[in-house]
């Protein structure tokens, strides 16, 4: 799978350093950038992580304005200007900057979340609060999308009754 899926949570070593999930790896093995790009989430407390497929997308916001405009430099500036390329070790730990614990609130362990061409970084706590309101929203997403006759799966575009 060419795709980040799944949450996983590890312990910091007495170093700060955090073992990264094996699949994880293997996305980014498989995704071939050299460490791990990293940048505080825009949206939670929480760190945006991943490697070409993170850095494209990143390419492709700055893309929607033109160079030098007031949106490129507040995005870039976010997104790259805060970033860090992360070395990981032969065993597939890295280790995370005091700047970045403290952004996301992370003291003992990580829980890392798969969310497809990136994953994030959590404190455990904060992400299972997330989580549940993650669902919490989706549920009230489906509602407001309407499902036919109640059913809980929207009908395939053109389907007819």
């Amino acid at each position: 799978m060419d795709r980040f899926v799944s949450h996983v949570t590890n312990r910091l070593d007495a170093k700060g350093r955090v073992s990264i999930p094996a699949s994880f790896r293997a996305v980014l093995a498989r995704d071939g950038y050299e460490g791990l790009y990293v940048h505080p989430s825009l949206d939670a407390e929480a760190l945006d992580c991943g490697g070409f497929a993170l850095v494209r997308e990143i390419d492709a916001v700055l893309g929607r304005f033109a160079a030098y405009s007031t949106e490129h430099d507040v995005y870039s500036t976010a997104l790259l200007g805060d970033g860090e390329v992360l070395k990981v070790d032969p065993e597939g730990r890295i280790m995370l900057p005091d700047r970045f614990r403290e952004y996301a609130n992370v003291v003992s362990e990580v829980t890392f979340v798969g969310q497809g061409y990136k994953f994030q970084i959590w404190e455990p706590g904060r992400f299972r609060a997330h989580l549940e309101e993650a669902r919490n929203q989706v549920r009230e997403l489906r509602k407001r999308l309407g499902t036919p006759e109640g059913g809980d799966r929207p009908q395939p575009r053109g389907a007819r009754e």
